[in-house]
């Protein structure tokens, strides 16, 4: 097929590397220094998946027709990557790789003649270096859309792209994006205080914020009626259950996420960002946490508190001391 990748950075330059081993036709669009060594040397990626030297078509914009579209940007920036490319999209299927809960209503938005879908991916990648890939931990993928079964185009998306990487069609789309925004919370601490997400969790002070950062986001989307739906072992039972916990005992539950991480440093896509001088996109994760809150006339402190100090680790270009998370959040 000819497939559109928009955006080439962690996980769309995975899914191109793998599609175009897989024999397909790949167009990815990128900007700066990451236009500039695909179109010189490629995608390099390396790690979980094996090394894969993928050569494909790279532009500010897509400029073949493609069959298939994959939107992978950073969520604050899928909007105008969308528009950018919309005319040449046209009606064909659409699938929104991103963190947070609006992708998939940006692009049925922009894109009102195609079939817009959602995917959910738990892949670990660092995006450090221009053109490089390093997957960390390899994982399923989930896609769909909405609240009901997962329809026939759902499942034979999902074919084609596990030619890549293992993607199942679900049901219950939306109820399993807030079960990833769980898993999310994972990246906020790490970004503030400059570690991975192995050292973070491992710091019993620092695995106490990320689970009170959980919890609340759990609360919050019990509050709005929101059905999980089930992640590598995350569902609707485990995850309300884990909401009525003790803080303390609740840590089981990002400490079995850094056990399934094994022992490459995982940064997180929120601290890669950072590192590369790039805006974050913390609103839409705990930043969604405390719009969602708000809606139903809740407050989300430590969500909040939380996305202050990315945003100070934004302007100010460096991490902050363990001792600022320790005194700001309250958890």
């Amino acid at each position: 097929m000819r497939i559109g990748i928009i955006g080439a950075g962690a996980l769309g330059g995975t899914f191109a590397a793998l599609l175009s081993k897989a024999g397909h036709d790949v167009e990815v669009t990128a900007r700066g220094a990451g236009l500039a060594a695909i179109r010189e040397s490629g995608i390099a990626l390396s790690g979980a998946y094996g090394e894969v030297h993928a050569r494909v078509t790279a532009g500010e914009r897509l400029t073949m027709a493609p069959e298939l579209v994959l939107v992978c940007t950073k969520a604050q920036d899928a909007a105008s990557a969308i528009a950018d490319n919309a005319e040449l999209i046209g009606d064909v299927p659409v699938v929104v790789v991103q963190n947070g809960l609006d992708g998939v209503r940006t692009a049925e938005r922009l894109l009102p003649r195609a079939s817009c879908m959602g995917l959910l991916s738990i892949i670990a990648a660092n995006y450090t270096e221009p053109g490089v890939v390093r997957v960390t931990t390899p994982a399923t993928s989930y896609l769909g859309r909405g609240d009901g079964p997962a329809d026939a185009e759902c499942t034979r998306v999902a074919a084609v792209l596990s030619a890549a990487v293992p993607v199942v069609a679900i049901p219950g789309f939306r109820g399993a994006q807030w079960t990833k925004l769980v898993v999310n919370m994972l990246n906020a601490v790490p970004a503030i205080v400059g570690r991975s997400v192995q050292d973070v969790v491992d710091d019993r002070r620092l695995r106490r914020v990320v689970t009170a950062s959980m919890r609340e986001t759990v609360r919050i989307a019990v509050a709005q009626g929101v059905h999980f739906g089930s992640l590598q072992g995350l569902g609707d039972r485990r995850l309300r259950f884990f909401a009525r916990l003790p803080l303390a005992i609740g840590q089981m539950l990002p400490w079995s996420m850094r056990v399934r991480m094994g022992g490459v440093p995982n940064l997180g896509s929120t601290q890669q960002s950072l590192r590369r001088g790039q805006p974050t996109e913390i609103d839409f994760l705990n930043g969604a946490v405390v719009r969602q809150a708000s809606a139903v006339g809740l407050d989300a402190p430590v969500n909040r508190a939380l996305t202050a100090l990315v945003h100070e680790v934004e302007k100010r270009g460096s991490s902050l001391p363990v001792e600022r998370v320790l005194a700001d959040v309250p958890a």
